[in-house]
């Protein structure tokens, strides 16, 4: 049988000052990274199984970095991949990077045009709607709760980070660079734009005096908002959905960490749908 040769271009490098590094260097400076959106722009995935999900996403990969046994695991993935990868040891990617890479490799892609709301929207039966969430870690994991329980899309309204900052790409596991997002614009004016694609908007809420979400959810397309580790949404985001609906809590508790009451109406859209 013959064995697949990658097309990609494997370069060794010793210097941890070479300039064909520059789109990994610094990751942890909060003003010189390279996924900086004002900066170079650049998505970074982190590790392998990320690394395989960004081959085959949208994102354009340019370069990778990694120690040879990371690219021995990626053979096949590189098979029809054209670009370098820089091979190289554990200590010269730290002296890079700024940190010990347990991972042993990374991807680098440029950020494509964003999705527009109509193109996220059609043919989705199920979207989460986040509107202040600006914790990284959250929202990475609720790319995958996303992922996992068959949301179709993200959108965003006002005051949510940005998703592919390196630490939001490794959380979700790279899905956020293949569960489709987009921006809503006008928030929450905007949200007017969904309701007319047939969704049915219910903030959730943790309100005891709301309906549970099992009996509110009613729609054949269904939008779920969540808002902002602590406050939640906005009483003015709230005004614009349809419905508000909680999930019930045990006496002596009144809310749940964001990303886990996402993934808990996720299930619910599941179970109920």
């Amino acid at each position: 049988m013959r064995q697949t040769v990658p097309v990609v271009h494997v370069i060794d490098i010793a210097d941890p000052a070479d300039p064909r590094l520059d789109n990994f260097r610094d990751l942890n400076s909060s003003d010189r990274r390279p996924d900086l959106p004002e900066g170079k722009g650049l998505v970074i995935a982190e590790g392998v199984l990320v690394a395989q999900r960004l081959l085959t996403s949208r994102f354009d990969p340019i370069a990778m970095l990694g120690v040879d046994r990371r690219l021995g695991e990626l053979t096949d993935d590189l098979a029809d991949v054209d670009m370098p990868f820089y091979r190289t040891t554990a200590d010269v990617m730290a002296e890079v990077v700024g940190f010990h890479l347990n991972r042993g490799v990374l991807a680098a892609a440029h950020r494509p045009p964003p999705l527009a709301l109509d193109e996220v929207l059609d043919g989705a039966n199920t979207i989460a709607i986040l509107e202040g969430v600006n914790d990284h870690e959250n929202l990475g994991s609720m790319f995958r709760n996303a992922a996992g329980l068959g949301v179709d899309a993200v959108l965003f309204g006002k005051g949510c980070a940005d998703p592919l900052y390196r630490r939001a790409v490794r959380v979700s596991m790279g899905h956020v660079l293949r569960v489709p997002f987009a921006q809503v614009p006008e928030w929450p004016r905007g949200l007017s734009a969904v309701r007319s694609k047939g969704f049915q908007l219910i903030s959730l809420t943790p309100n005891p005096a709301e309906q549970t979400l099992a009996t509110a959810m009613t729609g054949e397309k269904v939008a779920l908002l969540l808002g902002a580790e602590g406050p939640g949404l906005t009483e003015h985001a709230m005004r614009a959905t349809d419905v508000r609906a909680r999930i019930p809590m045990a006496p002596g508790t009144d809310s749940l960490n964001v990303a886990t009451a996402a993934a808990m109406a996720f299930y619910e859209r599941v179970r109920t749908n």
